[in-house]
């Protein structure tokens, strides 16, 4: 888990530090670079009347750079597309290859585009959040490592590039791969206080302690997150 460049695409501003805080903290830590994209401009946030998209957008995003200054990531793109809204095109699929093209990870996080409902089946998915897993697929074959695929950004300066892991956050069975993150855990929370808008009152500290005990606690580990992972390149350690 020692890489030198990871990139953690997400749909909304939050998803992120919801999934994988900790670990990007305990990345960053070790002196991993790490990128955040950040899909949709989260203008949906609010189911207030008075709630005007176009401000909601603005402050989610300063609060997306405020969490990620916390975790220590200093490369953090926004794509823009208009919240609620995310469907896998050709131009998501297009935008997001050229980000890995340009960043190069080591290791790509992105959500898992299986994931319809929660285990206890009190959530249903957002669509964004299936969207973008789908398009980061798409991404992983057959288009950031495919010359053929979107020659518009050969013309950019950003040569094919093949993905050596993938990772997925998971909280069920299906997870392979566990990140103690009891060292960073307070970094995971303070990172997730920075989105103000969306926690409001909510005890996310407890939420998230909760969780994080119950993925730890199996392996060992006081505090984990937890991933499904996939090796794609076998010449890659």
């Amino acid at each position: 888990m020692d890489f030198e460049r990871a990139m953690i695409v997400f749909a909304h501003p939050d998803d992120g530090e919801f999934g994988s805080a900790g670990t990007v903290a305990v990345w960053t830590e070790r002196g991993t670079q790490v990128a955040y994209v950040c899909v949709t401009d989260g203008s949906a946030g609010s189911n207030e009347a008075s709630a005007d998209r176009d401000e909601l957008a603005a402050l989610r995003e300063r609060e997306q750079r405020a969490a990620a200054e916390v975790l220590g990531v200093e490369d953090c793109t926004f794509l823009g597309i208009r919240d609620g809204m995310v469907e896998v095109t050709l131009d998501l699929r297009r935008a997001l290859t050229r980000e890995v093209r340009r960043f190069r990870p080591d290791v790509l996080v992105i959500p898992d585009p299986s994931r319809l409902w929660d285990q206890e089946r009190t959530y249903i998915n957002h669509t964004d959040h299936r969207a973008v897993g789908m398009a980061c697929v798409a991404v992983a074959n057959p288009d950031s490592s495919t010359r053929p695929m979107f020659p518009e950004l050969l013309d950019e300066g950003f040569e094919p590039f093949e993905l050596p892991h993938l990772w997925m956050p998971t909280w069920g069975e299906d997870a392979d791969t566990f990140v103690d993150i009891t060292e960073t855990i307070e970094k995971k929370i303070e990172a997730l206080r920075c989105h103000a808008s969306q926690i409001h009152d909510w005890p996310v500290d407890e939420w998230i302690r909760a969780r994080a005990k119950e993925r730890g606690a199996p392996q060992g580990m006081e505090y984990a997150e937890s991933f499904r992972t996939f090796r794609l390149r076998e010449d890659r350690d």
